[in-house]
């Protein structure tokens, strides 16, 4: 397989996680409450890392290494404090497969404004006629599914 199509795979992946998580997460709110969810959700995930790191000896991030990042990118932490939170939300008001659907449509939107400027450093890739066509059509699937 290309390294392209690996990508692509783990990307499919990733997102079938995704819906199982949310779904999990969602149950899990349910006897716990969202924050404390959302809370549990993040310890067990600092966990599994922590014995991650011990067993693959790839050693602790340092400050002296953070140093020359850029400050936006360490928004991911909390990002996903809002994603996870959102989702937990969500899924259980409109189900698994709208709330999904939902979240694609808004991470291709997304993906496709940070694209086209270049955002965070990235390398430019213009947003054609082609794409926005595409996007067209997701969101028509979208609102199919969403219906």
């Amino acid at each position: 397989m290309t390294e392209t199509i690996l990508a692509l795979l783990a990307a499919c992946i990733s997102g079938s996680a995704m819906a199982v998580q949310g779904t999990l997460n969602s149950a899990l709110s349910k006897i716990l409450g969202l924050l404390q969810a959302s809370w549990m959700v993040h310890l067990t995930g600092l966990l599994v890392l922590t014995v991650l790191i011990f067993v693959s000896k790839a050693g602790w991030p340092t400050a002296h290494a953070l140093t020359p990042a850029p400050w936006y990118t360490l928004l991911g932490g909390p990002l996903n404090v809002v994603i996870v939170y959102l989702v937990i939300v969500s899924i259980p008001r409109v189900g698994v497969a709208r709330a999904t659907t939902a979240i694609i449509v808004g991470q291709v939107a997304t993906a496709g404004i940070i694209d086209h400027f270049g955002l965070f450093g990235l390398r430019p890739v213009a947003f054609s006629l082609l794409k926005g066509l595409g996007l067209a059509l997701l969101a028509a699937g979208a609102k199919l599914l969403l219906s």
